[in-house]
């Protein structure tokens, strides 16, 4: 059985431990609303946009000057995994190198040179050793989560698909769907894929009129279209990762909770023995001294 010293330490340091992940607990619920507002206010906008964009694609029958959506042979591909830039977040990260993985193991793979563009930290670590071609420029997005910083990897991705560095272009990431759900997501970000319409959606072609021109609308619809769609997957990871760490948190400090009681008792039951062997070596004691008398 554990001296008394001991178990007292183990109860101070889990008690310790405890009142961190509560805080962290905290911390995490206090970011995950902020997150949610925002992904909450982006996905209306993002939808819409993407849903004007697979129509208008649908409908452009002629040869406008879509670069975006050329289909070529795949030789060259870059994948965007999104992750966090700290830990403590249970299976978060884990399941976006699952994906990754899961991904490239694909028969279309086969043969096929892979760039990986990691955003997150935890991204850049894991794919640092890799034998994949690392784009390390833009890892570090979460330090300030805006728009503007975003969308220069965006750009990236973008201007090395048109110039044929790549041939396509895939992105993985945690779709934010409640505190405790996190949905993994692998998405194709190029080439576009015109007729991708919502499940139930009509397909009768609708003849469209353009203002100022058809070409103009494309031009400027579809790379905003694209750095939206990167900018959201980053916003719902980003909501996901609180809520992934607000959940791990909870039953960090819920699992300390039951340790500490458990503790508790052998303490209690450790203390209750010491004076109990105490007594009987002082009523031993006593009575070899009265034999002795």
């Amino acid at each position: 059985m554990a001296n008394l010293k001991e178990v007292k330490e183990r109860i101070v340091s889990v008690g310790s431990t405890q009142q961190i992940t509560r805080a962290m607990k905290m911390v995490s619920a206090a970011k995950l609303r902020r997150a949610q507002d925002r992904i909450v206010q982006m996905r209306p906008y993002s939808q819409k946009l993407t849903a004007i964009l697979a129509n208008v694609s649908t409908g452009n029958d002629d040869d406008s000057d879509n670069n975006f959506g050329d289909q070529r042979e795949l030789k060259k591909a870059l994948v965007i995994p999104v992750s966090s830039d700290r830990g403590l977040c249970g299976a978060f990260n884990s399941n976006v190198f699952k994906a990754v993985k899961a991904l490239l193991a694909g028969d279309e793979f086969v043969g096929v040179t892979v760039d990986i563009m990691p955003i997150g930290k935890k991204a850049m670590d894991g794919y640092k050793k890799s034998d994949h071609n690392l784009i390390d420029a833009y890892w570090d997005v979460f330090g300030d989560l805006t728009f503007d910083n975003v969308k220069v990897a965006a750009e990236f991705a973008m201007d090395n698909f048109v110039a044929e560095n790549y041939d396509s272009v895939f992105l993985v990431y945690n779709e934010f769907k409640n505190v405790a759900t996190q949905i993994i997501r692998t998405e194709q970000l190029l080439p576009i894929l015109p007729n991708a319409l919502a499940a139930g959606e009509s397909t009768v072609a609708t003849d469209y009129l353009y203002e100022p021109s058809k070409d103009f609308i494309i031009e400027e619809l579809i790379p905003k279209s694209l750095k939206i769609q990167l900018y959201k997957a980053v916003l719902e990871s980003n909501a996901s990762e609180q809520g992934a760490r607000m959940t791990a948190m909870g039953k960090a400090t819920d699992n300390a909770g039951e340790l500490l009681k458990e503790l508790k008792l052998t303490y209690n039951r450790t203390r209750q023995a010491a004076i109990t062997t105490e007594i009987l070596e002082i009523v031993g004691g006593a009575e070899a001294l009265a034999a002795s008398s």
